[in-house]
């Protein structure tokens, strides 16, 4: 395993699985500035999970993962995501339904806008419709 993060394939199988912590009571009385190893598995599980053509909000993934009213750790967690990682950041979104990361290709188009219009997403001016796109587990 890297020293940034689980692998793809522990978070995803059965001995990990994010949504058993979603009705315990579970606080974390406080949050490191760099987040533990575990911090980070319980937040890219659930990112994991997301499927082609939805969306989930910063927040939504951090009450998901049992961790909430802490939005900021996801945002941290896939800036530091390790290279060739295999997980579908482009789904997450900021409250608003706004994309938030500026990653532009060669040709200046934004890659996240463009990765969810090839799964069927409609993104107008940055923006998703959560109503329609909102990733309900």
């Amino acid at each position: 395993m890297s020293s940034s993060f689980l692998s793809l394939a522990f978070l995803t199988s059965t001995a990990f699985h994010p949504n058993r912590f979603q009705h315990s009571k579970i606080l974390f009385m406080s949050i490191p500035a760099r987040p533990s190893q575990e911090l980070a598995a319980y937040i890219t599980a659930v990112i994991a999970q997301i499927p082609p053509g939805k969306v989930a909000t910063y927040g939504q993934i951090a009450k998901l993962a049992g961790l909430p009213k802490h939005a900021r750790l996801v945002g941290y967690v896939l800036k530091h995501l390790a290279p060739g990682h295999v997980l579908p950041w482009h789904r997450v979104l900021n409250a608003q339904g706004k994309i938030s990361l500026s990653k532009i290709n060669t040709y200046g188009e934004n890659i996240q806008a463009l990765k969810l219009i090839q799964e069927g997403v409609v993104v107008l001016n940055n923006k998703v419709s959560l109503k329609q796109y909102q990733w309900q587990p």
